[in-house]
């Protein structure tokens, strides 16, 4: 109907999103379905139709709407963060297929406060804290991602807040040592690459463990 009514598709943003459910065991699986129902096959589906229309005319710039949770494990909120961090995989995966037909595909992981997040806690922020959420600080990174000026970018994923603005480094690889394939020596070799590799990064951006080191 749009192709009809427009003649081409030219941006899409993938925005839906849900977060519900707890941890793993706390979850429903219909909640599991549910929350990816809404927030990756939305993605996918969007994709699907659009992707054909752009690439007649070799043009387009696909905006998918991450989260932070992609990119640092949030507490209790296991379905989502699955499906933002799947968000994230497929943008990259969508970049690589469809580069050579000009169309373009970024994600942006936004701290902003929504009805949503208020709903997880976020408005419970003091003022100060709620100001640097808002979606003022989201909305010149789609007008950028959109434009010819980031005609050359692709396979990205924005941070975006109003405490700051970053693209993430991806899934680089860390330490790395010969191939193991005797199991008596694993743990030693394992443990080396753990002590070398860097920390993964909370909520906050700054390094954690996990809770899993003394």
């Amino acid at each position: 109907k749009t192709e009809n009514d427009q003649g081409k598709i030219n941006i899409l943003v993938n925005s839906a999103g849900i977060s519900l459910g707890a941890d793993v065991v706390s979850t429903d699986f219909d909640i599991w379905k549910k929350v990816h129902h809404v927030n990756l096959d939305s993605v996918f589906l969007g994709c699907k139709y659009a992707v054909p229309i752009m690439g007649k005319y070799e043009h387009g710039s696909i905006i998918n709407i991450s989260s932070i949770a992609s990119l640092r494990g949030p507490v209790g909120r296991v379905a989502y963060a699955g499906t933002k961090g799947a968000v994230d995989a497929m943008t990259r995966a969508l970049a690589a297929d469809w580069g050579e037909q000009g169309i373009r595909v970024n994600a942006i992981a936004p701290g902003a406060l929504t009805r949503m997040t208020e709903d997880l806690g976020m408005g419970e922020a003091s003022e100060e804290d709620k100001a640097l959420m808002h979606p003022r600080y989201i909305a010149p990174v789609v007008t950028w991602l959109q434009s010819a000026e980031s005609s050359d970018v692709t396979g990205r994923v924005f941070e975006a807040s109003g405490r700051l603005l970053g693209v993430a480094n991806g899934w680089h690889r860390g330490p790395t040592a010969d191939a193991v394939d005797d199991p008596t020596e694993i743990a030693d070799v394992a443990r080396r690459l753990v002590s070398e590799a860097q920390l993964n990064s909370g909520m906050d951006g700054q390094p954690f463990d996990g809770g899993l080191l003394g």
